[in-house]
Order: structure tokens, then sequence, then C-alpha cells
């Protein structure tokens, strides 16, 4: 059991469900509103229901997907509000992984202008990342997180059990931002944590408190992304550039799946440019790909990725910067690759 200060908001982890009651309660909301997806509601709402005493709670039911991430998702959302009376005093429960998250905060903040949200983040993925430091958005022509805002939420509530819940893809998926955490900012946990081979059976609370913390300690020193809180980007600019490639395959690509890929890419590139050195870029690349499978056909269309680079909300005056590792636990930010050096990424990552 955890309790990590944000600073406005409180992340608890493992704690008694009744303090999140109690939370609710102090603020004597006019209406209150769970949002959840076809899986949330079978998997994770009965959960919700047994801590809480939840019968005035009105469920938003919206399709799961990354592709469901948009505007059009949001016109049913503020609907659902509009239709049950919601208004500047009542209180959005944001209550799946990272779509819900960042959707449902974007359309509360949005919504006459702003209400209260609670995130509880029920995916390893949106626990140890988009639950925290108040980003907020929708995906818009293909682009990730093109519309959005910042804004804390009331409290961000984490239970492991909910992680019962979740297929072997998505816990592996959610992993990937514990290894960026680690990467960026504790090499003593990234050599703890590259000896995990089987993902089954971890007690995962320790874990997630420790990446949680990693995240705390980068966001409440740069809230709205002007310097170090750009560090949380590794692997993230090819990464989003490749999962926005995926998005409408057979088999899309999932965040954490694409964000190791972007990790690989970019310890190459941090190994060219910066002082990574050769054996730690192996030791990334070996591990990462111990845990995922190989994706080489994902990145065949490389005129696309680099025209989505482009695209990247983190560019500034055409260029496309980058977060890159200087060593293990120590990342640069603002780092411009030339282009041969992105492709030859690319190159390294296929014929591995």
């Amino acid at each position: 059991m955890a309790v990590i200060d944000c600073n406005s908001y409180k992340v608890y982890v493992n704690e008694a469900w009744g303090k999140l009651q109690t939370i609710i309660d102090e603020n004597s909301y006019s209406k209150i509103g769970v949002l959840v997806d076809e899986n949330t509601q079978n998997f994770c709402l009965p959960i919700f229901k047994e801590k809480l005493n939840t019968d005035q709670y009105i469920v938003i039911l919206i399709q799961s997907g990354e592709q469901e991430k948009n505007i059009e998702t949001c016109k049913v959302i503020w609907s659902e509000l509009l239709e049950h009376g919601f208004d500047r005093h009542s209180l959005l429960i944001n209550l799946g992984g990272g779509v819900i998250g960042d959707m449902g905060g974007f359309c509360a903040c949005t919504f006459m202008r702003g209400m209260d949200f609670i995130q509880i983040p029920t995916t390893l993925l949106s626990q140890v990342d988009a639950s925290v430091g108040g980003k907020l958005g929708i995906d818009f022509r293909d682009y990730k997180n093109l519309i959005g805002v910042i804004k804390d939420p009331v409290t961000v509530w984490i239970d492991d059990d909910f992680l019962k819940t979740l297929a072997q893809r998505q816990i592996r998926s959610g992993y990937a931002e514990i290894i960026k955490h680690a990467l960026i900012k504790d090499a003593e946990m990234w050599e703890e944590i590259k000896v995990i081979d089987n993902l089954d059976g971890i007690d995962w609370a320790p874990i997630i408190e420790r990446s949680v913390s990693i995240k705390r300690d980068v966001v409440t020193e740069d809230q709205f992304e002007g310097g170090i809180r750009k560090i949380l980007n590794f692997g993230h600019t090819l990464g989003h550039a490749i999962e926005s490639e995926n998005l409408y395959h057979d088999d899309p690509l999932l965040h954490g799946e694409a964000i190791g890929i972007g990790m690989i890419l970019e310890a190459y590139i941090s190994k060219e440019m910066l002082d990574l050195r050769e054996e730690d870029y192996i030791d990334i690349k070996n591990y990462i790909l111990r845990i995922y499978p190989h994706y080489r056909e994902r990145l065949n269309n490389e005129e696309n990725i680099l025209e989505k680079l482009l695209k990247d909300k983190k560019n500034r005056r055409g260029m496309v910067n980058f977060s890159l590792l200087k060593q293990l636990g120590d990342c640069a930010f603002d780092v411009v690759p030339d282009q041969s050096t992105i492709i030859k990424s690319l190159e390294d990552y296929k014929n591995h």
C-alpha cells in the first residue's frame, strides 16, 4: 500500500477503498458517472461496484480501442453527460485503460468548461503511465494525441487486482513503460528488471509504485513539458509514428508493443549520436526482443513512418525532436537526428 503525492493530487496504490469513498463523499457531487468500454464493463465494473456504493452512479459505455479515441466518441460522451443532467459540479470516474483515461479526462475538462474527474486505471500501461501527469487528449486524422489539454484529476486510484482481468499481451504492453522509466531515470531498476523473462506471477504493486514515483518526480518538476518532462518521450517519437502507421492493420500494435520497438530504435540513435555504450544498446535491444515479438514487417513502409514523424506534436520549426539516452538512467531531450540515422535505426531493427 502506498500514497504518492503529486502536489495537487495523490496516487493511491492498493489502499483500502473506503478512502476513495471518502474523497467522493466529501465533494457532494451533483451527479457521478462512470465511463467504461465493453471490456471494463464486463470485467472491472463488477469489482468497482463491489468496492464502492455505486447505486446512483450513471454508467456511460463506449467502444474499446485506440481507433475509438476520436472526436466522434467524445460527442457520444458529451451527449450522455448532457442528457443525464451533468453540470460543472459533477464527477466523471474513468474506469479503464489509457484510452478511457485520456478521452474521459479530456471530455470532463471540456464539458461546461470543466468538471472533476477521477482516474481508476485498470491496465498496467495506464497504471504506470497514462494515469500520472495530467495529459489528456484524443487522436485526430490518424495522429496520436494531437488534440488535448493538461489537467490534473481529483485523484488516481490504482488497484493491482484489476490486472488479473488482463490478457498476457496487455500486461506486456504496460511493461514497456516500466522499462522506459528505468532506462531514463533509474539504472539500478533497469539492472533489476532486465533479468525478468516471465511476466506471470509477478508482485506488481512495488514495481508500479516505483515506476509511478519516477514519473511523478519528472512531472512535478516540469508540469507543462517545457524541459525535463520531455525525457518521458523516450521511445515514443518513433514509437508513436509506428503505432499510428499500424492503427488500421488487421492486428494493430498495442501502445506498449510500438513503444518497445521505439525504444530499440531510439537506443540505436542514442548510441550513434550520444554516449550510450554499444554493449548497453545491445542489452536493451536483446531484452526487449525477449519480451516482445519481433515486428519486422510493421516497419516496411519507412516513407509513411517518416511522414508521420513530421506531424509529431513535439516537433518545433519543422525539426523532429527526440529524447535519447546519454547513458543508462540519464536521458537528454530536444536532440535532432538526421534522417539517415533514423533510417539506419529502422534497418538495424529489421535486420536483427
